[in-house]
């Protein structure tokens, strides 16, 4: 079964005064690996921000096919303080949580967490406190909670940013797989480089849209 597709309808939102996007239309196909392009405060986080619901905007932003699932989202890389007393599996736990904390986790969900830990290289961490992790490693553990349980739609904010060669590979492989298997993926990139390796299609915005296409168009026109 094939992720949804994406669609956004005249899309605009401002902060503080300030027009961060203008009138932006583009639809995401159903099992598209899509990435979204621009200059930094082009606008791409905050489009990204109103598709979750986390950011007040006008015009619509709706999803067209069935989602079995909930969609996973990875977000940049966070500041997180190292003195709060979280392990990997702790993190895990509460970004992936479906029911009261107080009914504590149902055995498959415990499952699906460690075999997602794995799946993103960092099985044997979960006892590991999170702050005590590389960035590298910390972005891996939120891959991981993105894929527990598995989406049918999954959102990337950067997330190869600041990790190692090795990491950048293992997110793209799972990125592939993940596209192989019909998930729907928006994938936001400063990585032109790793845009040409792994896009089907490209959306460009700098508050406006200003490429919307295949990934051959786009090289076709740069």
């Amino acid at each position: 079964m094939r992720g949804p597709a994406v669609i956004f309808d005249n899309v605009s939102l401002q902060l503080g005064g300030t027009q961060v996007l203008d009138a932006v239309n583009f639809r995401v196909e159903a099992g598209a690996l899509h990435c979204l392009v621009g200059p930094n405060g082009g606008g791409k986080t905050s489009l990204v921000r109103a598709l979750l619901g986390q950011m007040p905007h006008t015009g619509t932003v709706r999803l067209e096919g069935e989602v079995s699932t909930p969609m996973g989202y990875v977000p940049q890389l966070p500041d997180f303080d190292r003195n709060v007393p979280m392990t990997v599996n702790d993190v895990m736990a509460l970004l992936s949580q479906r029911r009261p904390a107080f009914l504590g986790a149902s055995r498959s969900a415990k499952a699906t967490r460690i075999a997602a830990l794995h799946r993103t290289g960092v099985g044997a961490m979960g006892a590991k406190p999170f702050g005590s992790l590389s960035g590298g490693e910390r972005q891996r553990v939120l891959l991981a909670q993105a894929i527990s349980p598995m989406p049918r739609l999954l959102i990337l904010d950067e997330p190869t940013a600041g990790i190692d060669e090795p990491g950048v590979r293992l997110v793209e492989e799972l990125v592939t797989e993940l596209h192989d298997q019909g998930v729907t993926i928006l994938w936001i990139n400063h990585d032109l480089e790793q845009v040409r390796r792994v896009a089907q299609s490209v959306t460009v915005i700098n508050q406006r849209l200003l490429f919307h296409g295949s990934c051959e168009h786009w090289e076709n026109l740069r």
